[in-house]
C-alpha cells in the first residue's frame, strides 16, 4: 500500500485515478484506491488563526486555499474494506481527552467561537482496513499533521500537532472504538515533527515511537546522511541520526535543517523484513523535492 500526502482531492477522484493509470503503465499497479475529502481547505467562515480576518487559507479547518487542497490518498494492492473505514477527521479538538488548547492571558485563543468549531485533524485521521490473503485484516492508520510552526506565542500549531499525534495512542487505548486487540495495524503518515531536532513538542512523537504496541523500524539511507554532511548549517547541531531524516528543509537562517518527519510504524505483532528511504531522482538532479519516500516491508 502507498499513502500519498499533499495530494489535492476532487469529488470523483479523477486526478487520483489518472495517477493510478500512470503508475500501472510504469509497472506499479495499484488496483484499489481510497480518498476522502480532507479538512485542509475546508472553509469555516470565522477567524481561526486570530489575525482579525476570516476567509483566508489559515481560517480553514486545515491550511488550504481551496477545499481539497493538500489531501491524502491511499493506494493498495490489497482489497480495501470500504464499508468498515473509520474517519475521525470531524473530531473537535476540544473533545480529545486531555486536549491542550491554545491560550493567551488565560483565555482561549483566538476565541471561544473558534475553539467550538476547530477540528483536531488538519488533514485527516483515517482507519482503513485491508483484506489479507489469510482472511485477516490489516488496519492502516493514516494521517498528516499540521507543522508546529507559523503561529505565535500561543503555540496553536505546536499544540495541535502534538494532539494530532497523541490521538493514535488514545485510539489504541480503546477510545473512539480503536481497541488494540482488533488485530495488526500500521500507523503511517507525515507527523511533521522530528523526535529530537527542529521546532515542536517532541514528547508527542517520542511517546508514540516508544509505545510498546508499535515498533519503529528506523528507516534510513546513505543519501540522507550525505545531504546532512553536504548542506551543513543547522544540521551540524542536530542530535538525531541524520540517516533517518526524511525531509530536506532549509539549513540556514531560520530553517530547521533536515528532519525526520515521515513515519511507517507497524504494530508490534508484525514482522519487519526491511526498511529504508528513497529520494526521488528529481531531487538528485537538482530539482527540489522536500520529502523522501519511506518504505517498510512487513510479514504476517
Amino acid at each position: 500500500m502507498l499513502l500519498l500526502t499533499n495530494f489535492d482531492h476532487d469529488l470523483e477522484n479523477v486526478a487520483l485515478a489518472a495517477l493510478v493509470g500512470l503508475l500501472e503503465k510504469a509497472g506499479a499497479p495499484y488496483p484499489y484506491l481510497f480518498a476522502l475529502p480532507p479538512n485542509s481547505g475546508l472553509r469555516t467562515g470565522i477567524d481561526l488563526d486570530g489575525d482579525g480576518r476570516a476567509g483566508t487559507a489559515r481560517d480553514a479547518q486545515g491550511y488550504g486555499r481551496f477545499p481539497g487542497q493538500g489531501g491524502m490518498a491511499l493506494l493498495s494492492r490489497l482489497p480495501i474494506i470500504a464499508h468498515e473505514v473509520e474517519d475521525h477527521s470531524r473530531l473537535l479538538w476540544k473533545n480529545l481527552p486531555g486536549a491542550r488548547l491554545p491560550m493567551v492571558d488565560d483565555r482561549l485563543f483566538p476565541s471561544v467561537a473558534a475553539i467550538e468549531k476547530q477540528r483536531l485533524s488538519s488533514t485527516g485521521h483515517w482507519v482503513v482496513p485491508l483484506q489479507l490473503g489469510n482472511g485477516q485484516q490489516l488496519r492502516i492508520l493514516a494521517f498528516h499533521a499540521t507543522p508546529p510552526v507559523f503561529d505565535g506565542p500561543e503555540d496553536r500549531n505546536g499544540l495541535r500537532n502534538a494532539d494530532e499525534i497523541r490521538f493514535w495512542r488514545l485510539y489504541l487505548d480503546g477510545r473512539f472504538g480503536g481497541a488494540a486487540d482488533r488485530g495488526a495495524f500500521v500507523i503511517l503518515g507525515d507527523a511533521n515533527i522530528d523526535p529530537h531536532d527542529g521546532p515542536g513538542r517532541h514528547e508527542a512523537i517520542r511517546g508514540l515511537l516508544a509505545d510498546p504496541r508499535v515498533q519503529d523500524p528506523e528507516p534510513d539511507s546513505a543519501e540522507s546522511r550525505r545531504l546532512g554532511r553536504q548542506q551543513g548549517g543547522a544540521n551540524t547541531d542536530h542530535r538525531g541520526d541524520p540517516g533517518q531524516d526524511t525531509a530536506d528543509l532549509p539549513d540556514d537562517g531560520i530553517g530547521p535543517g533536515n528532519l525526520r518527519l515521515d513515519y511507517v510504524l507497524p504494530s508490534a505483532d508484525l514482522g519487519v523484513v526491511g526498511a529504508g528511504l528513497v529520494w526521488p531522482e528529481a531531487r538528485r538532479s537538482g530539482n527540489r523535492t522536500r520529502h523522501a519516500l519511506v518504505w517498510v516491508d512487513i510479514a504476517w
